[in-house]
């Protein structure tokens, strides 16, 4: 037996018979993500910012955590929507892991130490 899917719909536009929304709104605007400009600089950040990423693998770095906690690894990676950082050798006060995922959100600071 085929599960029953809810349908979303979108409520009815300014003229009456179209959905969703009016292209004049702010929201629509919104939705477009403005100008060719802005779109340029975004982009433009986010290469250097993923280019970064890419020359800190393997390096050792220090991350400050929520409740005062300090530990030291070796950086690895983060994911595209940067919710997690991939750690290797990671030393915390109860000993070293091997590998382990840190959620962005507890991660309040991290620096990349020297060699």
């Amino acid at each position: 037996m085929p599960v029953p899917v809810g349908v979303l719909r979108l409520p009815r536009g300014p003229d009456g018979c179209s959905r969703g929304f009016s292209p004049t709104s702010p929201r629509f605007q919104a939705l477009l993500g403005g100008s060719a400009v802005a779109q340029g600089v975004r982009a433009a950040l986010r290469q250097r910012y993923l280019r970064g990423l890419a020359a800190a693998r393997g390096r050792p770095a220090r991350f400050c955590l929520r409740a005062g906690v300090r530990v030291d690894a070796v950086f690895g990676a983060a994911d595209v929507e940067a919710v997690a950082f991939q750690v290797d050798a990671l030393r915390t006060p109860l000993g070293v892991q091997a590998a382990a995922l840190l959620r962005c959100t507890d991660v309040l600071a991290f620096s990349f130490l020297l060699n």
